[in-house]
Parts: structure tokens; C-alpha cells; sequence
């Protein structure tokens, strides 16, 4: 399949119940590009970037998350390459730092 670059905004009780860690698992086991990060708003943001169908499935996985949050929405809009210049050099996926 093409490759493609979603940016995904997670919103519900996904902080402080290791949602980043989860989406961070969940990216590098598909072998995805990107970086996932906290929002001071309460949300968590994320871009996935590759195969189109492992982009579809890492999505599919946000909208559950782990056990312990509770997913209330996901916003999932086309990303840009130039978005997965915010990763840690040398890394293909990032955890970042709450914006």
C-alpha cells in the first residue's frame, strides 16, 4: 500500500494513564515514523507516518488505548512531512515533550 502521513488528536482521560506509552508501543511495533506528545489542554497528539495500512491499524489502536483511559474522541487529519522533522534526531519515533 501508499505510504501516509495522519496527524491524530486523542481526547479523554489519556493523560497520566501511560496513553503515550501505549501509542509509542503500539507506532514502533509496525515500524512507523513519527512522535506522539501531551497537549497542556488534556489531550494527546501524535503523527504516524508509512504504510497505509499500519497507519490505519495504529489509529484503530489510539481509539482504544490502554485499559486504563478512556478515549472520548480522535481527530484524524492528513499530516505533512515537514511535521516529522519534530522528532529527536536518529529516532523514527519520538516521544516528545508536553506542548
Amino acid at each position: 500500500m501508499s505510504d501516509a502521513i495522519r496527524h491524530v488528536t486523542i481526547r479523554g482521560r489519556v493523560q497520566g494513564v501511560g496513553y503515550r506509552a501505549f501509542v509509542d508501543h503500539a507506532a514502533r511495533s509496525r515500524d512507523l515514523e513519527g512522535w506522539v506528545r501531551n497537549r497542556r489542554d488534556g489531550s494527546v497528539e501524535a503523527l504516524f507516518a508509512g504504510p497505509a495500512a499500519a497507519v490505519t491499524a495504529v489509529i484503530a489502536a489510539c481509539r482504544r488505548g490502554p485499559s486504563s483511559a478512556r478515549v472520548d474522541a480522535v481527530q484524524d487529519d492528513a499530516g505533512n512531512p515537514d511535521m516529522l522533522n519534530l522528532r529527536e534526531a536518529g529516532e523514527r519515533f519520538s516521544v516528545l515533550p508536553t506542548i
